[in-house]
């Protein structure tokens, strides 16, 4: 395949792990239908992908750079295809939800050794090349998610989402062991401890935000998740403290602008992207809308990050990064403030203002978040920091849904409460993807998305104004390029 046979197989196998992410967006009425579970229930089918990539995705590097980016980056193809099958065949939500979280660690593995198998693989004018491709198809994997997951959805089945996944990972098998070198980097220490210790203490949380959502902040399972989580997270920072090979190293956090940039990393999926399933619920339910249609009405926020991000890559390298990141997620706030403003009448053409700040916010921020972060550390940390970066992106998209799915169910109930006969089990209904014929329904349901789109938009003015304070470094051109379209894959 020549030159850039390598470039292929690399981009062939991070297309499939980002489209995964929200490729089951739209098609979650579908899936709820078929196996007969909530929608509550199955926000984990989202969740959990993303937490369990977050979590182990700075393990996973250090352990590629010992065993071989190569096979590491073919076992996570491995992993991921055979956690593909078992969540095409899932006969519960049970076993799909548990699917999902192995898929999210072969996800992981395959994510955690793109960047170093590109910059092995390729010199000087080439690396350039290639980063910018294997930057564009990262970003045009986010944008197609929803859109790809309704038309296979609605032509196919919803099993189809996953079952797709089974000859793409083949071929990215086949192909990288053929054209792609092995690869080692620096003998690092494995931090198992910190490494598990943090996905422990990120599950947890995550945990006590969903139980806390549908049960209350003081049931006894939400409290108790957080008391686990609080001594996960005291037990991670007491070892990594005093480990001299740290998962994260937390000096790191000493300097602001570090500091800054992790804000806005963690918030910035979680504030733009989470609300989605909601979203898509009411095109689905309320509006009507096939999963087709309501991909469709979605592409408006990824194209015009993906344009946004191309455009914003192009910028001079003197801009400072607090502009673009706090102005990008100033832009966010905008933009989750625009959908908040539904109404019972109200037609999916509605969000679409909304949706285009979003995405241009999103296109704005995330080519230099990456860049800001390995500014403010020393060049030995900007590996970690480049991690770091993409691991707190996806753990913010698991927070964020576990947040937001605590705020839309209470107020869904309330808006129900007393308009309808029995609100409970209209709510049940609505979030498995049936509208009942009920008068009071869209109205009720608006309120609700209102509700929680405006909550992402307070995370997301919060995130700018730290953004804003903390980050003032501006990157050197050395540090910007060549890896702006490194970030569109985070």
């Amino acid at each position: 395949m020549g030159r850039w046979g390598p470039l292929a197989a690399i981009c062939l196998g991070s297309f499939m792990l980002l489209v995964d992410v929200n490729i089951v967006t739209v098609a979650m009425p579908d899936m709820a239908g078929g196996l007969d579970a909530s929608y509550g229930a199955l926000q984990w089918v989202l969740d959990v992908y993303a937490l369990v990539l977050a979590a182990l995705l700075l393990g996973a590097g250090a352990l590629a750079d010992r065993l071989g980016r190569r096979r590491t980056y073919v076992a996570g193809l491995t992993v991921f295809a055979a956690a593909s099958l078992a969540c095409g065949l899932a006969p519960d939500a049970t076993l799909l939800v548990t699917a999902r979280a192995v898929q999210g660690a072969g996800a992981a593995l395959m994510f955690a050794t793109t960047v170093a198998l590109v910059g092995s693989a390729y010199t000087g004018r080439d690396r350039g090349v290639a980063f910018g491709v294997w930057g564009a198809v990262n970003g045009a994997a986010a944008g197609i998610g929803p859109v790809l997951g309704g038309l296979v959805a609605q032509t196919a089945g919803w099993r189809w989402i996953f079952l797709v996944n089974l000859p793409v990972s083949v071929a990215a098998v086949v192909l990288t062991r053929r054209v792609v070198a092995e690869s080692r980097g620096p003998a690092r220490p494995l931090d198992v401890t910190g490494t598990l210790l943090f996905a422990f203490t990120a599950g947890t949380v995550v945990l006590a935000l969903t139980e806390a959502g549908r049960d209350g902040w003081t049931s006894p399972a939400a409290t108790g998740a957080f008391a686990l989580g609080g001594a996960g997270l005291a037990a991670f920072l007491l070892v990594e403290a005093r480990n001299e090979h740290p998962v994260l190293d937390l000096r790191l956090f000493r300097d602001p602008a570090f500091t800054g940039v992790m804000v806005a990393s963690l918030a910035m999926s979680g504030a733009a992207f989470a609300s989605l399933m909601f979203t898509s619920l009411w095109l689905r339910s309320v509006q009507g809308l096939g999963a087709i249609e309501a991909g469709l009405a979605i592409l408006p926020m990824s194209g015009l990050s993906f344009a946004a991000s191309w455009l914003t890559g192009r910028l001079p390298h003197d801009v400072p990064a607090r502009w673009t990141v706090g102005g990008g997620m100033l832009l966010v706030a905008a933009g989750t403030l625009a959908q908040s403003t539904l109404s019972a009448g109200s037609s999916w053409a509605a969000l679409v203002p909304g949706f285009a700040l979003t995405g241009i916010g999103v296109g704005l921020a995330l080519p230099n978040v990456t860049a800001a972060a390995m500014a403010a550390v020393p060049p030995e940390r900007g590996g970690m920091a480049a991690g770091a970066v993409s691991a707190f992106r996806q753990l913010g998209y698991a927070l964020g849904i576990a947040v937001l799915s605590g705020v839309f169910h209470p107020a869904l109930d309330r808006a129900l409460t007393g308009r309808v006969p029995d609100a409970a089990a209209t709510a049940q209904a609505l979030t498995s993807g049936h509208a009942p014929a009920h008068p009071a329904v869209p109205g009720a349901f608006a309120t609700a998305l209102n509700t929680t789109t405006l909550t992402a938009s307070a995370i997301a003015l919060a995130a700018a104004a730290t953004a804003l304070l903390l980050i003032r470094r501006t990157p050197s051109g050395t540090e910007r390029a060549p890896e702006p379209a490194a970030a569109l894959a985070e």
